[in-house]
């Protein structure tokens, strides 16, 4: 039974399931260059779902079959389809991934007392605090683009690494290196740089007031969420992430199915649990589902110079494609906030304090 070790990961949530098996054995010519074909892969592959990702969600509020280069109005629209619904299918469909790679565990190795869903009332009761915080978090997401555009959405969620940086070290006590403190500020000059706007209205300035708290709220929530979820799977580190996320999901859908009860039953009755529905909203939901997929395959087969790679390239991709879909305007200000930002991540890594060696 593969253990999974945990990292310290910003947005580390129980991500989506990988099957069991292991990475082939470094040592020889053929097993260096399947591993390095899979990081390559994994860069790519966790890049564009980063990037499209923002993308997709800000383009799914336009009008139904995309609107390129949107009018005010358009951009400022509210979604046509419910987002409470979107978020319990996104955690359905993980929740359905987590059941399929048990499966074929349990057809190749058997079930054990690691790998079994059945459990505890001790080991459950711990899943709905992280679930609750993700919920929340998730459904900010959403409303966060009626104030910033894709590009700004992408700069902005990398304020979590502050976040469940100072977390870790209060609540874990994780020590922090003075490089990855410097990081923190860098990055939190460089997102604020990034959003600035030459000649704002006051109507622009509000909303940008209300995006950044946005953007510190979720940060918060994710930096909370991750804390409580490293505690959780230190208490067990041999029981299988695919049983950790099925739990995580179960709790994750029972949530966000109360949240449609109480906000969006009368129109769901009305108008059908699909409605405003498109093709570009089916595709977000699932790219949100198997970007758990991505980061899981990063955690098991990557390092953290992959995230780095892929958290700043999928920066700019996000950038330039919102130029051409989007009509966005790219500033000097966004430019050099963009760097500062790709700067100060990979610091943040680099300057991890070395653990002592045993």
């Amino acid at each position: 039974m593969e253990h999974r070790k945990v990292k310290d990961q910003e947005d580390i949530e129980l991500q989506a399931p990988l099957s069991g098996s292991a990475p082939p054995p470094a040592g020889t010519n053929s097993s260096k260059k399947i591993t390095w074909k899979l990081k390559t892969f994994v860069i790519c592959a966790l890049t564009v779902l980063t990037s499209s990702q923002a993308i997709l969600i800000y383009w799914s509020k336009l009008p139904a079959g995309g609107s390129i280069n949107p009018t005010h109005d358009e951009k400022h629209a509210k979604y046509k389809y419910s987002v409470t619904t979107s978020n319990f299918l996104v955690e359905a469909l993980k929740c359905a991934m987590s059941v399929a790679a048990l499966s074929r565990i349990w057809n190749t190795e058997g079930v054990s007392d690691d790998n079994k869903l059945s459990t505890t009332f001790d080991e459950v009761k711990l899943y709905p605090i992280p679930a609750l915080l993700y919920m929340a978090k998730n459904l900010l997401q959403y409303y966060i683009f009626y104030h910033v555009e894709a590009p700004g959405y992408q700069i902005l969620k990398n304020l979590n690494i502050i976040s469940t940086g100072i977390l870790y070290r209060i609540i874990l006590k994780r020590k922090l290196s003075n490089i990855q403190w410097a990081a923190f500020l860098l990055l939190f000059l460089g997102c604020t740089n990034a959003q600035i706007q030459t000649n704002p209205s006051s109507e622009e300035e509000k909303s940008n007031i209300y995006g950044w708290a946005y953007a510190i709220i979720m940060a918060l929530l994710s930096g909370l969420a991750g804390v409580y979820t490293e505690a959780i799977m230190k208490k067990r580190l041999s029981r299988n992430i695919n049983v950790q996320n099925f739990w995580l999901y179960v709790f994750g859908m029972a949530f966000n199915f109360i949240w449609i009860l109480i906000h969006d039953l009368d129109e769901i009755l009305e108008r059908g649990f699909f409605h405003g529905y498109s093709l570009i909203t089916v595709v977000m939901i699932m790219n949100q589902a198997f970007s758990g997929l991505a980061v899981s395959a990063v955690i098991k087969f990557g390092d953290n110079i992959v995230k780095v790679y892929s958290t700043s390239v999928a920066m700019f991709l996000t950038a330039f494609v919102s130029v051409y879909m989007f009509g966005f305007t790219l500033t000097p200000t966004f430019y050099i906030g963009t760097m500062v930002v790709s700067i100060a991540i990979y610091l943040h890594y680099a300057g991890k304090p070395q653990q002592p060696q045993k």
